[in-house]
């Protein structure tokens, strides 16, 4: 039998797929080798990398201090429960099998809504974590709103469910391990400012991040513990020394992804302390007599340097309040308290009244009118405009008569200052209050600092569209109209005559140490020095002095009540006028130094509402000064913790410190009250404060937790493909169990 003949093209076609079978082959091999030989080091560490967790740990914040080193503000210890999200869900995925899906709306990055789903956290944690708490009556009530937009937005970091427990609280915890994925009870270091509310409006308050997904090395951590940031003032200006830097926890992890423990604690840097010029002494003297009133300001500084010894605004508030987070109650009961506490009174501008005639004297000592002599009849007419004196609109005198520069700051004539002001003019006013720093910001280490205005004829055309007269100089000379200062700035002001001329810049920070130790000093800094830069000698400001001198220490002089024992006192009282809501409410003033010779302090005391100067502002001025002069000799003020200066609208006569409370008084004949000048010439008075809300803790839902345990979804295996699916219809209507009947065996459809 002849066998066939094989066909060259059959024989073709088997060694082309003999071809391909073997470069699959070569090429299986090839990827095998370099995946398991060239790719070693980089599969081993993922697989490092998979088995370990690393967590933020947030550094401890530098405590502040005041220039002594008495503690002010520190750092105590916070027990909050916290929920790891993303534990707590695959806990819940491996034990029950597919979480709740709830719907929800979100907008893209081009701002567009999208309808999308998530896993619904809030039922998850009512089912599976909630009903343990409750079992040891430690459960409360939570914000379901907070927890699904924490979820949604920050799952990296941890939830704080609660947060600052009591000792109680924290021991059942503490004794009871939960054995819950995703619950644990975390100590963190929070803020406590040690005296409540002194000087709360200096040192601000922290909060956390407001957006910490932008943070840096978010994504640096499996969880991330965030630092608290400052929100206000020196917490928030000296954030970046204060804050220190973070530390890790490595924990390790077995091969069923549940911790093991520890791998390793890298440890955080703490911040570093920073020391404030204040001394705490003083700054307790000065709140402590600012209560007398409803609504006041103070600033003391050190007249040699620049540096604040102590700032003070009534009312007040306790920053306590916002540590860990304050609730939405407590926030709108401090925001609509009355006069606001959250107001800085101390650099919140307001029209400075007659102790801007000390600017108005400097600037006319620059144009030559040392020895400038004009009559006062009762006032000066400007145009159809008559603008009064003060002692004539009181009805105590006709009018001063004829005087030079010390007797018109002595008695704050009006009518002097209306003629001094014109003969020197706007400009030269203008460049000694620029030189000394008014109209601008100081660049103090504050939140919401008001510049105040220093108005100009350029500044009135191009705010006002007005022509600058005669009367705007007039009125501008006695610290009324458009010119507004805050007492700080007018506290520079007192600081520069008292040492002769030197415009020191004002500062509140006056060292700063390191972790290491090392102490970084601020040194002071010179705005301008009047003498070298605007020409005036030192027997021209001593002019300025003098009239001081004369408003504390001569008959008729307006500020007698500010006399201090043993102490030379000189001063300037102010009365500004100021209506609220239809009511007559006057912003009055007083700055002083001293002592006269070596003056040591120098002062600037606000308080809205007064009658006058000298019968409100100057026995406080006088009450501070006697008392921090004391402390070179022994004086202890007894610095202790202040409960928030609660404020009022309360019109205030006269302050006097003769007994325990200070004292309601009329007015006596030689205290100057308001500058009477024209209604309509008054600019807008304005107050700042600082703007930046606290973490506000949202009100607990009123519901309570569904205690239903979760439907344990049947775990999926090879064999379910062969098993029976019962019909829809049957599963709903089945019957319940008897008691004694044996169930079905279940049974593969082959068998």
């Amino acid at each position: 039998m002849v066998r066939p003949k094989k066909s060259p093209i059959l024989d073709l076609r088997i060694l082309f797929l003999a071809g391909l079978i073997v470069v699959a082959l070569t090429a299986i091999a090839v990827r095998l080798w370099f995946v398991q030989v060239q790719l070693v080091n980089y599969y081993k560490g993922r697989i490092q990398g998979n088995s370990e967790v690393t967590v933020r740990i947030p550094a401890v914040r530098g405590e502040i201090k005041d220039r002594n080193g008495v503690t002010l503000v520190t750092n105590r210890p916070s027990y909050d429960v916290d929920f790891y999200l993303p534990d707590l869900l695959n806990g819940y995925k491996k034990q029950y099998g597919q979480p709740p899906m709830i719907d929800f709306r979100a907008k893209d990055s081009s701002g567009m809504l999208h309808d999308r789903k998530e896993a619904d956290i809030v039922q998850i944690v009512d089912q599976t974590i909630i009903p343990h708490l409750q079992e040891l009556k430690v459960a409360e009530p939570y914000s379901t709103q907070r927890l699904r937009t924490h979820f949604r937005n920050n799952t990296l970091v941890p939830f704080t469910y609660r947060e600052d427990l009591d000792f109680a609280t924290f021991s059942k915890f503490a004794e009871k391990d939960l054995g819950l994925p995703g619950v644990q009870v975390d100590v963190k270091p929070v803020r406590k400012y040690i005296y409540n509310a002194l000087a709360a409006q200096i040192l601000g308050y922290v909060g956390a991040p407001k957006d910490i997904n932008k943070l840096p090395d978010i994504h640096d951590f499996n969880f991330y513990e965030p630092d608290v940031q400052g929100r206000t003032d020196i917490e928030y200006f000296m954030d970046d020394e204060l804050r220190g830097k973070p530390g890790k926890r490595i924990l390790k992890k077995n091969a069923k992804n549940q911790l093991e423990g520890e791998k390793q604690v890298i440890q955080p840097t703490p911040g570093s302390n920073v020391f404030l010029t204040i001394d705490a002494r003083i700054q307790y003297i000065v709140e402590r007599t600012l209560r007398s009133v409803g609504r006041a300001a103070c600033v003391v500084v050190d007249p040699n340097s620049g540096q604040i010894l102590a700032m003070a605004s009534v009312p007040s508030y306790d920053p306590n309040k916002f540590i860990p987070s304050i609730s939405a109650q407590d926030w709108a009961a401090i925001k609509d308290a009355d006069a606001d506490p959250l107001t800085n009174r101390a650099i919140s501008a307001y029209a400075p009244g007659s102790t801007y005639k000390l600017v108005t004297a400097l600037g006319g000592l620059t144009k030559g009118l040392a020895k400038a002599v004009f009559h006062c009849s009762g006032g000066v007419s400007y145009g159809n405009t008559y603008m009064r004196c003060w002692i004539a609109a009181e009805h105590i005198a006709s009018g001063h008569g004829s005087q030079n520069l010390v007797e018109a700051i002595k008695n704050s004539c009006d009518a002097y200052f209306y003629q001094y002001g014109n003969a020197a003019g706007i400009d030269a006013i203008d460049k000694i209050g620029q030189a000394i720093g008014l109209g601008q910001s100081s660049g103090i280490e504050l939140s919401g600092e008001d510049p105040g205005i220093l108005p100009s004829p350029d500044w009135l055309r191009t705010n006002h569209n007005e022509k600058w007269t005669q009367g705007q100089t007039a009125n501008t000379s006695i610290g009324q109209g458009y010119v507004l200062a805050t007492p700080l700035q007018m506290a520079m002001v007192a600081a520069t005559v008292a040492n002769g001329g030197i415009a020191y810049q004002p500062s509140l920070v006056y060292q700063i140490q390191q972790p290491d130790g090392t102490l970084i000093r601020r040194p002071a800094k010179i705005r301008s020095d009047l003498t070298r830069d605007q020409g005036l000698t030192k027997e021209q400001v001593e002019l300025v002095r003098k009239g001081m001198w004369g408003v504390v220490n001569e008959s008729g002089g307006t500020g007698t009540k500010a006399k201090v024992p043993g102490v030379v006192v000189a001063g300037k009282t102010g009365t500004a006028q100021f209506w609220r809501d239809g009511q007559k409410d006057d912003h009055t003033w007083f700055v002083a130094f001293a002592p006269y010779d070596e003056p040591k302090i120098a002062l600037a005391v606000l308080v809205q509402g007064g009658k006058s100067g000298g019968g409100v502002a100057a026995p406080i001025a006088s009450k501070i000064i006697q008392e921090v002069l004391a402390l070179d000799h022994g004086y202890d003020p007894g610095l202790q913790p202040l409960d928030p200066a609660v404020g009022n609208y309360k019109a205030v006569e006269s302050v006097s410190f003769k007994d325990t409370s200070a004292s309601a008084q009329y007015a006596a004949a030689d205290e100057e009250t308001s500058d009477h000048v024209p209604v309509a010439a008054e600019a807008p008075r304005r107050e700042s404060r600082s703007r930046a809300e606290p973490d506000i803790r949202p009100a607990a839902d009123s519901r309570q937790p569904a205690r239903a345990q979760p439907t344990q979804t049947p775990r999926r295996s090879f064999w379910d493909f062969f098993r029976r699916k019962p019909r829809e219809d049957q599963n709903r209507q089945q019957p319940q169990q008897q008691p004694n009947q044996q169930p079905k065996k279940k049974r593969f459809l082959f068998f």
